[in-house]
């Protein structure tokens, strides 16, 4: 049910409910707002700038394995000129009613051993929405889909966070990510895009902070060892402008059971480990030592890691 957010340089942690926001409004000098994959958000632009106007679900939105339009979810390498939102133009009749589906909760009832429940409970439902600016803050229409009137709200950007996040259950902002410079890796649910088109939701991913400057790359051990690699076997043109290069890489959700038949379970990948560079420019080595609690129950990461010299 957790977002978890992780500081390697001072080992601090702080998790979150993945439902606990929905809209991450940037607080760099773009006007770009973001999704909450984490619980398979889409939305898509309509041909109107009426908000009162009465808007219908739209089925072609739904986020599954392998099923949605990849340009209704944001680009999962995270670079804040991919927002499925568009950028909020200085003129307001630019900017139109976007509806949201805001995604699944996660199950209320423990999956089978080895499978992913966090994305397979109730729907959260729908909204409509129009962004547009007032002066240096967001000024934010919502309401139901069905309603002709709306509420709207103010969002001020705050320099040192990435983004201000906001709820529509509390219809506040909420806290969220740690201050820009603060957190590295977050272990989350994403939703991915695979093939440059479909998107595919995933449990047990990996981002790093790439907004705040963290990156990362990963290591297989034909080529060095986690515990032999050093300070000088660091190659800076891997640490690319993607927030997913640890993503899913790190394990596997299917093993071969009875008669070769796959079945559900996680497996950890022991052939390779990551590469970390924080915002300060620290870099560290980590290798993944597990995935599941000790009855298999997926969503219990463990990892090590060390400062490179």
């Amino acid at each position: 049910p957790n977002q978890v957010y992780v500081d390697l340089s001072s080992g601090a942690m702080t998790t979150v409910p993945r439902v606990s926001w929905d809209l991450g409004f940037y607080s760099g000098s773009e006007f770009r707002v973001a999704l909450n994959s984490s619980v398979k958000m889409a939305v898509k632009q309509l041909d109107t700038n009426d908000i009162s106007l009465v808007q219908e679900e739209d089925s072609s939105m739904l986020i599954g394995q392998g099923a949605g339009d990849a340009t209704y979810v944001d680009g999962p390498a995270g670079l804040i000129t991919t927002t499925a939102i568009g950028e909020v133009s200085a003129n307001d009749a630019d900017n139109k009613v976007y509806l949201i589906n805001l995604g699944s909760n996660p199950a209320t009832t423990p999956p089978a051993v080895g499978s992913d429940g966090s994305g397979v409970g109730t729907h959260r439902g729908w909204k409509k929405v129009r962004i547009l600016k007032s002066g240096n803050d967001y000024k934010v229409q919502y309401a139901d889909i069905n309603a002709t009137t709306h509420q709207e709200v103010t969002i001020t950007k705050d320099a040192a966070y990435n983004f201000t996040f906001f709820s529509f259950v509390t219809n506040t902002t909420v806290s969220v990510e740690p201050q820009k410079n603060l957190w590295d890796l977050n272990f989350t649910t994403f939703v991915n895009v695979l093939g440059g088109t479909t998107p595919y939701y995933y449990a047990d991913f990996v981002l790093t902070n790439l907004k705040g400057g963290a990156k990362a790359y990963q290591v297989m051990n034909t080529d060095f060892t986690y515990d032999n690699f050093t300070a000088a076997n660091i190659v800076n043109a891997n640490f690319t402008d993607n927030q997913t290069n640890i993503g899913s890489n790190w394990r596997s959700t299917s093993a071969t059971g009875n008669n070769g038949i796959p079945v559900a379970q996680f497996v950890l990948r022991t052939d390779r480990f990551f590469v970390i560079k924080d915002p300060a420019g620290n870099v560290y080595k980590l290798k993944f030592t597990g995935g599941a609690s000790e009855t298999g129950e997926r969503g219990y990461p463990t990892f090590q890691y060390a400062l490179v010299q």
